[in-house]
């Protein structure tokens, strides 16, 4: 097996073995899913820093960040609000639900979501994926779909269309800004933002482990 076989092979398995398989095992994973994205995360890493033509900077660097910066915010705050009067036309009763029935649990969310979630994702779907498979996949708009392609499929752990869709649709925007940024901060503190006012408008039944089934 060359070096691009075996690329091919690890993606295959990390990127659409192992979601396959925890789509087929959910009911067991409710307290699993944090630990199991923590460990591939570190295995990801591991590779990464084990790997001499990986420039190391890339995981603490703010890269191109200031050529993304306003593209970022002003995408978010539009879409934002969109959203939010979107969701509030269709779901009104469930609008802001989190902070305003449960405001402990909502600003843990704020705290340890990023850490515990948004940072893993960002590491292993972007900073890992883009360096990781550039040989076999040498065109930069490839990798941002399969990017986002994989991070979608990812989500059929939480056996609903809206998550998935709602993670491709992420996912593209997250890689691009990774594409152009080279920026691992810059992807997290777009997910988070996005994730965090996801859950904040009301649509974190979706994205809950303690409801998978």
């Amino acid at each position: 097996m060359n070096a691009n076989q075996y690329r091919w092979f690890e993606f295959t398995f990390i990127f659409i073995i192992l979601p396959l398989i925890g789509f087929n095992i959910r009911q067991y994973l409710s307290n699993w899913l944090i630990p199991a994205l923590i460990i591939l995360m570190s295995v990801c890493c591991m590779l990464l820093l084990n790997d001499s033509h990986f420039k190391r900077f890339r995981l603490t660097s703010l890269g191109q960040f200031s050529a993304v910066k306003r593209r970022m915010f002003s995408f978010f705050f539009i879409g934002a609000l969109f959203s939010g009067v979107f969701y509030n036309l269709l779901y009104q009763g469930h609008w802001f639900t989190l902070p305003r029935e449960n405001l402990t649990d909502w600003l843990m969310l704020l705290l340890l979501y990023p850490l515990l979630s948004v940072i893993p994702q960002e590491l292993i779907f972007r900073t890992y994926f883009f360096h990781r498979y550039k040989r076999i996949m040498p065109s930069k708009w490839l990798r941002i779909i399969v990017s986002a392609s994989v991070f979608s499929l990812a989500h059929i752990v939480y056996a609903n269309w809206v998550a998935v869709s709602l993670a491709f649709i992420g996912g593209l925007l997250f890689a691009y800004t990774y594409a152009q940024s080279r920026s691992t901060f810059a992807c997290v503190l777009e997910h988070s933002l996005w994730g965090i006012w996801m859950f904040t408008l009301g649509m974190g039944d979706y994205l809950d482990s303690g409801a998978l089934n």
